[in-house]
């Protein structure tokens, strides 16, 4: 997506300094703020989708049915004792 903006012509789009440009441009220290600024003045900010998409829909019983299931391996095969029979 070539744009051909000048990073003064940027700086005005987004509402920024010049200098904040520049430490985007060379990742000297530039904030989320401005970085989400400059992708809105460039009209990219679906490019933020590329980073982090969106997550699944929470499902509270697969949740658990995954946390029962690391419980049974994390124990291993279970055994069963048996105590033999007093008479009293």
């Amino acid at each position: 997506m070539a744009k051909e903006l000048t990073q003064v012509e940027l700086a005005e789009r987004a509402n920024l300094s010049v200098g904040a440009v520049k430490h985007l441009e060379t990742g000297a220290g530039a904030t989320t703020a401005t970085l989400v600024k400059v992708l809105r003045a460039l009209g990219a900010l679906g490019w933020l989708e590329t980073l982090a998409p969106p997550p699944a829909p929470f499902d509270p019983l697969k949740l658990l049915e995954e946390r029962q299931r690391q419980a049974s391996r994390a124990k291993g095969p279970q055994r069963v004792r048996h105590r033999a029979a007093t008479s009293q």
